[in-house]
C-alpha cells in the first residue's frame, strides 16, 4: 500500500477515496471502492468475516462494535465524544467511541407517485494531529462543550427521489448503501452484521402502509408510520428557518429569492397540492391546523389527462402542455367581446372566461383537438382554481405569505407562474404566491426529523452549507446503488477482472472471502467500480452541453440529457439539480464584527445582470483549460489524472450550461458561488490541491529574498516604511492564477521580476487611497500618538510574494507596534491561496530571520515543535504580543461572512482592526461589508471589466480603503 506512512491502517471506502486511519486522506487517492479493512504489520485493524482473517497482522483483532436497534428511538452514548477533523479535511464530525446503538439515517415519504428519501451520513474524514488547532482553541477558549448536543455533526443530509411504481429500485438503493442499518459510513458495511428484527426506519405517505410488508421482506426492517401533516409541517418550518435562498416566487418565467426573518415567519397558508390539495395555516412549530382544500388537485389533472390525451405519465402530459395552445379549446374574454378587453373590471381580452369553453360550440370530435392544447387548458383550470381558493383561505384568516409545494409543482415554471398569476390577480397584488426548492421532500424531511435526537432543530441558517455534486444530482456525492442499465454484464465482469490485477493481495483475500460467502454482495460491489465518474466520461462524449438530470424512467440515480433551449420548459424531472446536499456544519458562526448581518450580502457584482453573467462566464470558460492543465500536473500527470481533468472540464461546463439557462437554479447566484462551485467540484473529481507545486515553488523563492527586505523596511522612518509596507501589499497582490492577465504574467518572468516591476509602477495617489487617513489612524499628527490597536484580522490571499513579501511584513509591523496579529486563511485550497495548514510552516521558515516573528510565533503556538536558529544564535526570552493563524471556514477564492469558522469568530471577538487583502475578499466579495471595527480593503484589480464596474478605474489600479470603526 505505497503512500503509508507506518503505523497506518488503509481503509478502503465506497466513494473511491484511499484513507489511512490518521486521517489525512490528501495524497492517498486508490481507485478500490470496496468497504474492506486491510490488515497491516502491527496494526489490530483486520476484520473478521465470519471467523476469516482478511489480513495478515499479527496483533489481536479490534472489536468491532455491536450493532442493534433499540426500537424507534434510538438514543446515543455521548460519554469521551471528541470533535473530529477540520476544515482541511473538509467539515468536522464527531467521534462516539462508546456508541453501540446504530441511529437511523434514512426517512421516506411513500406516495402514490413518487417515493422521496432523506437520508444522513456521516462525514468520511477524520482530523489529523492539528497542533496549530489545539493552540488555537485553549488560546481563544473555543469549547466542544456546546457541541455535544449534535449528533449529526459534520453530516450530510442527501435527497433522493424514485417513482414508486419502481419501488424494487428504492429498496435496492437502500440495501446498497446500507441506509437501513445506519448506512455504509456508519460501521464499515461490516456483511458479518445482519439486519435486526427490531429495525425501524421513519416514514410516512400512504405507501409506509401499502408497502410495509415488503419492506420487512426484503430488508428486515419495520415501518414507524408518522403523520403526513406534522410531517408536512415540520419539513416546511425547517427548511423556511434554515436555508437561506429556500422561497421564491416564479412570475412570467423570473424566479426572485424572498428571505424570509424567521422571527416574522409565522403564521403561513401552506398549500400541499398532490393528488387533492390541503390547505394548511400554520402557526409554530407543532401549531397548525387543517383549514380548507379541494379534491381538484394533481390527481384531476393526471387522470383527465390520461383520459383525454392517452398520455402514460404526469411529465408526458405536463410537457404535453409546453406546446399548447389553450387558445383553441378555452373560451377567453375576448371571445366574448369581440377582442376587446373588459377593462371596466380589470379583465383583458386573454383572460379565460371559462376553461373548455369553446368546445360547446364547436362542432368538434375529442380526436380533432391536439392534445397539446387540451393539457394545457386542464392545467390551466386546475392551477388557476387552486391559486384562487388558496388566496380565499388567507383573505380569511388574514395571511399574507401562502407557500405552495407537493407533487404537482414539481419546479415546473408554467405551473407556478399560473398559480402567481391568480394570486396576484384575486389578491390585486397584496399577496404573493411562493414556492420551495426543495418541496417535495418536505413530508420525508419532517418524518426524518420525528427521530428523537435528530440535531436538526437547533441548526441555523449559517450552518447549513448547500453543495451540487456533479456525480449524482438526486443521490447527493458518490453513486453506490443497484448496476446502471446501460452496462452489460460482460463489460462488467471484465472490469472486475482488471480491478482483480490491479489490486493488492490482501484485499484480493478479502474479496475472494467475500465472494465464497455472499456471492450477492460480491456482485453489488461489484457494480459500484462503475462509478458515476466513468459513467460521465463514458457517455459524455455524445453530448453536448450537458446537464445532470435523471435518466428516464428513472429517477435519481444519475445520467446526463441535452438541456431543452428554454429556460423555462420542462425536463424530465424539473428540480434535477437545484436540491443538493445540505452540509451540517454547526462549528460556523456568523462574523460577530459585521456591522448589520440581516443586511449584509457578501457579492459585489450582481449576475442577475444578464451582461455581467455572460462576462464571468465567459472568464471562467476561457480560464477553464489553464486550470485543467495545473490540475493534471498537480496528481503527476497521470493516465487517471488527466481522465479526471477531463471529467471535471466537462462536468463544471455541465453545471455553467444549466446555470447560463437557469441563472437560479442553484438558489440566489453571485460570483462568490460559481467560485466556489469551481473549486467543489475540483474536489469533486479528487483534486484537493491544484496549484500545490506551484505554490511551493513561489513560497520558496519569496523566502529567499525576505531577509532583504526586512533589512530594507528597518532602515527607513516610521512613515516611509508603513508607505513601503502597504505599497507593497498592493504590489505582491498581483501574484493571482484566477486572473487571466495575470497568468500571461507568469508566462513573461520569474516570480520576482513580476514582484520588482509591480513595485516600480506603484505610484500614488491610486483609484481607491485612503492612505493618509490609515496612516493619521497609526501614527497619529504631530505629538498626538494613538494608541495601538488590540488585535488585527489579516485575511490573506495568495501564496508566494503575496503572503511573504506583502502580508507578513506588514504583521510584523503591527507586532512591532504591540498589536496582536491573527492571520486569517482557507481552510481548503483554492486557485494559489494559501491555507490556514501551510501558513504556520511560512511563518517558522520566515522567523529563522526575525526575532519579532520569531517571538510572536512562539507566543501564539505556532512554533511549539519547530528549531528556529536567530540571527544572533540565542533566543531572547522578552515577553511578545501573539501572532496567530486560523483558518475562516471556506475553500473558495472569496469569502461569505455570514458562515465563518469557529476559530475566526472567537478571534473577532477582541479584534478592533480588519485587514481584507486581495481581489476575491475584498472586491468580489466584501467591498461594500460593513463592519463594528476599523477595516482597511487592499487589492489590485486585475480584471478591467471590474475596475471598470467597481472603481471607475483600468486594470492593475489598486485599491486603500479605509473605513473607520462605527
Amino acid at each position: 500500500m505505497a503512500g503509508l506512512s507506518e503505523g497506518q491502517t488503509p481503509v478502503l471506502e465506497i466513494d473511491g477515496t484511499l484513507n489511512s486511519n490518521d486521517g489525512n486522506s490528501r495524497g492517498n487517492k486508490g481507485k478500490d471502492k470496496a468497504v474492506v479493512l486491510v490488515g497491516e504489520e502491527n496494526s489490530n485493524s483486520n476484520i473478521d468475516t465470519q471467523n476469516q482473517q482478511g489480513g495478515s497482522g499479527g496483533g489481536s483483532e479490534r472489536e468491532m462494535p455491536s450493532m442493534h436497534r433499540s426500537g424507534s428511538r434510538p438514543q446515543l452514548d455521548l460519554s469521551k465524544a471528541a470533535i473530529q477533523g477540520n476544515f482541511e479535511v473538509k467539515d468536522p464530525t464527531i467521534l462516539l467511541p462508546n456508541q453501540s446503538d446504530d441511529i437511523s439515517h434514512l426517512a421516506l415519504d411513500i406516495g402514490g407517485s413518487l417515493i422521496k428519501l432523506v437520508y444522513f451520513s456521516r462525514h468520511e474524514d477524520q482530523s489529523i494531529d492539528d497542533k496549530r488547532k489545539k493552540t488555537i482553541k485553549e488560546r481563544l477558549g473555543i469549547s466542544n462543550g456546546n457541541r455535544r448536543s449534535y449528533p449529526i455533526l459534520g453530516g450530510r443530509l442527501h435527497f433522493v427521489k424514485f417513482e414508486t411504481t419502481k419501488i424494487s429500485e428504492c429498496l435496492d438503493f437502500i440495501h446498497s448503501k446500507q441506509l437501513h442499518r445506519g448506512g455504509v459510513d456508519s460501521c464499515h458495511w461490516n456483511p458479518g452484521v445482519q439486519a435486526n428484527d427490531n429495525a425501524v426506519i421513519k416514514a410516512t405517505g400512504g405507501g409506509a402502509y401499502k408497502f410495509a410488508d415488503l419492506f420487512k421482506e426484503r430488508l428486515g426492517v419495520s415501518l414507524d408510520k408518522e403523520d403526513e401533516m406534522d410531517c408536512l409541517v415540520a419539513g416546511a418550518n425547517f427548511l423556511l428557518k434554515a436555508i437561506r435562498h429556500e422561497a421564491f416566487t416564479h412570475m412570467e418565467g423570473q424566479k426572485e429569492f424572498v428571505q424570509i426573518d424567521t422571527n416574522d415567519l409565522f403564521p403561513y397558508l401552506l398549500v400541499n397540492i398532490g393528488s387533492g390539495v390541503s390547505m394548511i395555516k400554520v402557526d409554530g412549530d407543532g401549531k397548525f391546523e387543517r383549514v380548507s382544500g379541494t379534491n381538484v388537485g394533481g390527481g384531476t389533472y393526471w387522470g383527465l389527462g390520461r383520459l383525454l390525451t392517452k398520455c402514460k405519465s404526469f411529465d408526458e402530459l405536463l410537457e404535453l402542455s409546453q406546446r399548447g395552445d389553450n387558445g383553441t379549446i378555452d373560451m377567453l374574454v375576448g371571445d366574448i367581446y369581440g377582442g376587446m378587453d373588459y377593462s371596466k373590471i380589470g379583465l383583458s381580452a386573454s383572460t379565460i372566461a371559462s376553461s373548455f369553453g369553446k368546445t360547446i360550440s364547436d362542432k368538434k370530435e375529442l380526436a380533432d383537438y391536439r392534445p397539446e392544447d387540451i393539457s394545457l387548458s386542464l392545467l390551466r383550470m386546475i392551477s388557476y382554481n387552486i391559486g384562487q381558493i388558496s388566496y380565499l383561505n388567507a383573505l380569511r384568516f388574514g395571511l399574507k405569505r401562502i407557500f405552495f409545494g407537493g407533487f404537482f409543482i414539481r419546479g415546473h415554471a408554467y405551473t407556478m407562474d399560473t398559480i402567481s398569476f391568480a394570486v396576484q390577480f384575486w389578491s390585486k397584488g397584496e399577496a404573493q404566491a411562493m414556492f420551495l426548492r426543495h418541496e417535495g421532500f418536505l413530508g420525508a424531511l419532517g418524518a426524518f426529523m420525528s427521530y428523537e435526537k435528530h440535531g436538526l432543530d437547533d441548526l441555523m441558517v449559517h450552518q447549513l452549507v448547500e453543495r451540487f455534486p456533479m456525480g449524482a444530482p438526486y443521490t447527493g456525492g458518490r453513486i453506490h446503488g443497484p448496476p446502471l442499465g446501460d452496462l452489460n454484464e460482460k463489460a462488467s465482469e471484465a472490469r472486475v477482472c482488471l480491478l482483480l490485477l490491479e489490486m493488492p493481495l490482501p484485499l484480493i483475500m478479502s474479496f475472494s472471502t467475500l465472494f465464497l460467502l455472499d456471492p450477492r454482495l460480491i456482485f453489488i460491489l461489484v457494480q459500484m467500480q462503475i462509478s458515476w465518474m466513468e459513467k460521465f466520461v463514458l457517455k459524455g462524449t455524445e453530448i453536448t452541453a450537458p446537464v445532470p438530470m435523471a435518466p428516464s424512467g428513472t429517477t435519481g440515480l444519475g445520467g446526463f440529457e441535452v438541456p431543452l433551449s428554454k429556460g423555462s420548459t420542462l425536463r424530465s424531472d424539473a428540480s434535477a439539480l437545484n436540491v443538493g446536499v445540505l452540509h451540517l456544519v454547526p462549528t460556523l458562526e456568523v462574523f460577530p464584527l459585521l456591522a448589520d448581518p440581516k443586511m449584509y450580502e457578501p457579492n459585489t457584482i450582481d449576475l442577475a445582470d444578464r451582461s455581467e453573467l455572460e462576462y464571468w462566464f465567459t472568464v471562467l470558460s476561457e480560464h477553464l483549460p489553464d486550470l485543467v492543465d495545473k490540475a493534471v500536473a498537480s496528481e503527476g500527470g497521470t493516465d487517471d489524472a488527466k481522465r479526471r481533468g477531463d471529467a471535471f472540464a466537462r462536468a463544471f461546463s455541465a453545471h455553467l450550461a444549466r446555470l447560463m439557462e437557469e441563472p437560479a437554479a442553484y438558489g440566489k447566484l453571485g460570483l462568490a458561488n460559481l467560485l466556489e462551485l469551481r473549486e467543489e467540484c475540483l474536489r469533486e473529481f479528487q483534486f484537493l490541491d491544484a496549484y500545490r507545486s506551484i505554490k511551493q515553488r513561489e513560497n520558496e523563492a519569496s523566502l529567499a529574498v525576505l531577509p532583504d527586505l526586512l533589512v530594507e523596511l528597518d532602515s527607513m522612518s516610521e512613515e516611509t516604511r508603513l508607505l513601503m509596507l502597504i505599497e507593497g501589499v498592493l504590489a505582491a497582490n498581483i501574484f493571482d492564477w484566477g486572473s487571466r492577465a495575470c497568468v500571461d504574467l507568469y508566462h513573461k518572468g520569474t516570480i520576482i521580476e513580476i514582484y520588482r516591476m509591480s513595485r516600480n509602477k506603484m505610484q500614488r495617489p491610486w483609484r481607491v487611497d485612503d492612505f493618509d487617513a490609515f496612516k493619521e489612524r497609526m501614527l497619529g499628527s504631530g505629538d498626538n500618538k494613538p494608541r495601538p490597536h488590540k488585535r488585527a484580522l489579516l485575511f490573506v490571499d495568495n501564496s508566494g510574494a503575496d503572503v511573504v513579501l506583502g502580508m507578513l511584513p506588514l504583521a510584523r509591523e503591527l507586532l512591532r507596534r504591540g498589536t496582536e496579529v491573527v492571520l486569517v486563511a482557507n481552510s481548503l485550497p483554492a486557485l494559489n491561496d494559501i491555507t490556514a495548514m501551510e501558513l504556520p510552516d511560512i511563518v517558522a521558515e520566515a522567523a529563522k530571520h526575525c526575532d519579532i516573528l520569531r517571538r510572536a510565533a512562539e507566543a501564539g503556538g505556532l512554533l511549539v515543535d519547530a528549531m528556529i536558529n536567530t540571527l544572533d544564535g540565542s533566543k531572547e526570552n522578552s515577553p511578545s504580543v501573539p501572532l496567530m493563524v486560523v483558518e475562516n471556514g471556506c475553500g473558495s477564492p472569496c469569502i461569505d461572512l455570514r458562515q465563518v469558522s469557529s476559530e475566526l469568530a472567537a478571534a473577532a471577538k477582541n479584534a478592533d482592526l480588519i485587514i481584507l487583502e486581495g481581489m476575491g475578499r475584498a472586491l468580489h466579495t466584501n467591498f461594500n461589508a460593513r463592519f463594528k471595527c476599523e477595516a482597511l480593503k487592499l487589492a489590485m484589480v486585475k480584471n478591467q471589466r471590474l475596475a471598470e464596474k467597481l472603481i471607475k478605474g483600468n486594470i492593475y489600479d489598486c485599491v486603500c480603503r479605509y473605513e473607520p470603526a462605527r
